[in-house]
């Protein structure tokens, strides 16, 4: 019997499954997207809404299933495109059979995303139009083009990622500073593109300033502020520890710009990174109207990097806390509180430590109006004779904080670590090309790669050791203005005083108070009754 073959007409689509003897009315949705928020970009995008609405309205067999938009956000990612990703989850439900769209770099700039989107609307009978290069994904060749589109697109973004980058370094190198105003307290955008102090919030940034040189500590200042209902610069009545940091330790505030700080690591991702050396930066030095005078910001530059164990802790909210010390043991004294809830109650300071031991501490505990008389009495004291000894201090001082020989001795440091790196590089590419015993090599590197890292740290000892000097003299130069303004016949305690003056105060057994000065000069007092 001869062999026969009966062809069987196809009845579904393919893809889709819809029988062919029905009518076709695919849902159509419409997918648009610029990547900044330029008005010639807005006017790009509103006229892609336009079009794509009237392109899909009057196509035969089309109803118009939406129109997804995505205004201002890069195409390297999907991940922060709301309208795209509700788009391909109406897709993935039921709701789009056909999604149409400019070209390939509008649905995405990146290879992977691109491929795998495709995929997974495919897997589910959607079909995409490529409009740009006439690519329909249920075409045979149309994963082969897509591919080949997207990678172009994905290397275009990488192309336009590095020109902005230069761009930017290029304002950077300038001195051109650019801040996010929206989310940065004092200072709004000038007609030139500069800072200028926005005067209300900037008494919020002074406020803050004023309440850590009273002895305010970080969380003691966020407290103070969400209690009082101030806002941030996002308008969030909710402070946080970092967020006072950062406010204290931005040069900005003292009329300073530093520019790079951070710096994108990946055109793809857009991840951003704390800049520690990797790419170059660049201070800027009286850029714009400062809001907190530059020898305030130095001094509490210096407060900040001061060691914070026994000292200004986080939690800190008296005025003499980390700042009286017992002579005998050593310890800090505390705030303690006698009768408390009573009207005999009473708040004395006492040394923390004094039961700590087999024998009790015998230094005595003093109230804050003791310390309070004792320390004026030992400014007046100090008042009266500074004319005597001023010369003297300041040479002292300049010498024991002086940073000239450190200096050179880092800047030999740094040359030695180059010289370390260099030759480890030489001998890994030596490796690469010239046949060698692997035993020998890795010795040779093993002792590179030690000596490297004992210089890197030897390095960065010495920069603390710079950095610490450098904060002393920023905080000895305060100290010697504030004084200077200071009137012996009318001085007054604040804590402002207090801590601008004070490093520390030593409490002995015989009720002598000692105070030490920013300046490394001491006034002994005893304390009344």
């Amino acid at each position: 019997m001869a062999r026969t073959i009966t062809a069987i007409p196809a009845t579904k689509r393919r893809y889709t499954g819809q029988a062919l003897d029905q009518p076709s009315i695919r849902k159509v949705a419409g997918y648009a997207r610029v990547s900044t928020g330029h008005e010639d970009q807005v006017t790009s995008y509103e006229a892609q809404v336009d079009y794509y609405t009237r392109y899909i309205t009057d196509h035969a067999g089309w109803q118009l299933a939406g129109i997804y938009t995505d205004e201002g956000i890069t195409g390297t990612s999907t991940k922060h495109r709301a309208g795209f990703q509700a788009m391909v989850a109406d897709a993935l439900a039921g709701k789009i059979d056909l999604i149409i769209t400019k070209s390939v770099s509008r649905f995405a700039r990146n290879t992977v995303d691109s491929l795998t989107t495709v995929r997974q609307l495919k897997d589910a009978g959607v079909e995409v139009y490529f409009e740009k290069e006439n690519i329909w994904t249920f075409d045979a060749k149309g994963e082969l083009l897509i591919t080949i589109m997207s990678s172009l697109a994905q290397e275009e973004a990488r192309s336009i990622s590095e020109n902005v980058t230069w761009g930017h370094r290029k304002r950077f190198a300038d001195g051109k500073v650019t801040v996010p105003f929206s989310r940065f307290l004092g200072y709004d955008r000038g007609e030139d593109g500069n800072l200028v102090i926005n005067q209300e919030q900037a008494k919020l940034v002074r406020y803050i300033y004023t309440l850590y040189l009273d002895g305010g500590s970080l969380t003691g200042i966020v407290r103070r502020l969400q209690a009082e209902g101030h806002l941030t610069a996002s308008g969030n009545p909710n402070w946080s520890a970092p967020q006072v940091r950062s406010i204290l330790t931005n040069e900005k505030y003292k009329g300073d710009a530093l520019l790079q700080k951070s710096y994108i690591t990946d055109f793809l991702t857009k991840k951003q990174v704390k800049n520690e050396g990797e790419v170059p930066q660049y201070y800027v030095i009286g850029n714009h109207e400062p809001i907190i005078a530059p020898a305030v910001w130095d001094f509490v530059q210096a407060e900040l990097a001061a060691p914070t164990t026994g000292r200004r802790s986080t939690s800190r909210q008296r005025t003499f806390s980390g700042k009286i010390r017992c002579a005998q043991c050593g310890a800090w004294y505390g705030s303690k509180t006698w009768h408390a809830g009573s009207k005999y109650e009473k708040r004395i300071w006492r040394c923390n430590h004094k039961y700590a031991g087999h024998t009790p501490c015998a230094t005595p505990h003093v109230s804050d109006e003791q310390i309070t008389t004792a320390f004026l009495d030992a400014v007046h004291t100090l008042l009266a004779s500074r004319n005597q000894v001023d010369d003297v201090i300041d040479r002292a001082v300049a010498a024991e904080l002086d940073t000239t020989d450190l200096h050179i001795e880092a800047d030999q440091l740094f040359a030695q670590v180059g010289a370390a790196a260099e030759a480890i590089d030489a001998l890994i590419a030596r490796n690469a090309c010239v046949a060698q015993d692997q035993g020998e090599y890795q010795r040779r590197f093993d002792k590179l790669n030690t000596e490297h890292v004992r210089l890197l740290a030897d390095y960065d000892k010495l920069l603390v050791q710079i950095s610490d000097l450098e904060n002393r003299q920023a905080a000895y130069r305060y100290y010697k203005e504030q004084l200077a303004t200071l009137d012996l016949a009318s001085i007054e305690f604040t804590p402002y005083l207090w801590h601008t003056l004070v490093d520390h105060a030593d409490i002995t057994t015989d009720g002598t108070i000692t105070f030490t000065f920013r300046d490394g000069s001491s006034r002994q007092q005893l304390i009344g009754k």
